[in-house]
């Protein structure tokens, strides 16, 4: 369905788009039902995965240390729910104007969990909850990077997305094959924390993508005042860590090595930064910690 898979991505950049991704249904072997497309839309042929960036003077006053409010209103709030759930359902609407049914997703945290029984055999408990980055990867919009967060090649982790669920059966997107994360041990220094253990590793592979990631701890993360948020969801879910100083060195670490395809005349991080160890501790990189 080449014509109208080149149709559907033609109203999508009029949909202010920054990013979609096309992965078939069968990228999603061995998935567990409770967390598998088909479990919400038996049908499902084709899984959309659709980003909007999230513009990088956006978490600018976090970096600075003086302004979080920014993020938090257009980092995710506005974002996600409103300029993003807007795009999202456009697309449902185009999609069910040329006949194909389409569900729209939000992205909610897999450890979240199930709220009621199964209604017929074999079937999950609701809600089944799809890993949004996971389908990132299988829909060939990125990679996972060694911190934990997914990244584009062409905006590392500054992206938010939502997926479409549909009957069509598009042509999908080739897995990416590129490097965008170095995987150097130097990440495990952007956590002043010690949160990110370079000497416990795992590799993920999805759809024979491998890529290392180091262990996080996720509940040193959650209780961050370096620029982490708690899950806005449910409090199992894994904190937001875009903001944070560890996704920010990552972001000006991959902008200084030329990774990224959306460049900046200015680098993204002017001055040291800054850094609590503990609440009523802040101190600079660099700093002699006492």
């Amino acid at each position: 369905m080449e014509s109208f898979t080149l149709k559907l991505k033609s109203y999508v950049k009029q949909c202010n788009i920054d990013l979609i991704g096309i992965a078939n249904i069968e990228r999603f072997d061995k998935i567990p039902k409770e967390n598998h497309p088909s479990s919400i839309f038996p049908e499902v042929k084709s899984v959309i995965v659709i980003g909007k960036r999230i513009t990088r003077g956006t978490i600018r006053g976090i970096e600075e240390g003086t302004q979080f409010d920014i993020y938090r209103m257009y980092g995710y709030e506005w974002l996600e729910n409103r300029f993003l759930a807007m795009s999202t359902y456009k697309v449902g609407e185009f999609l069910e104007d040329n006949k194909w049914e389409a569900v729209p997703l939000l992205n909610l945290p897999t450890e979240m969990p199930a709220m009621g029984i199964p209604v017929r055999k074999d079937a999950p408990p609701p809600n089944v909850l799809v890993d949004f980055d996971d389908a990132a990867v299988r829909a060939g919009l990125g990679e996972i990077g060694y911190c934990g967060v997914f990244l584009s090649p062409e905006f590392g982790p500054l992206q938010r997305f939502q997926i479409v669920l549909t009957d069509a059966e598009l042509d999908p997107t080739p897995i990416f094959t590129g490097e965008i994360c170095d995987r150097t041990k130097q990440h495990s220094e952007f956590c002043p924390l010690n949160a990110i253990n370079t000497k416990k590793e795992k590799i993920i592979e999805i759809c024979g993508k491998k890529m290392v990631v180091a262990e996080i701890n996720y509940n040193i993360c959650t209780n961050c005042k370096n620029g982490s948020f708690a899950n806005r969801h449910h409090p199992l879910g894994k904190p937001d860590r875009l903001g944070s100083i560890c996704i920010r060195s990552c972001l000006d670490h991959l902008e200084k090595s030329g990774r990224l395809k959306n460049k900046f005349i200015n680098p993204f991080r002017k001055r040291k930064p800054w850094k609590v160890i503990q609440d009523i501790k802040v101190i600079e990189e660099g700093s002699e910690i006492e």
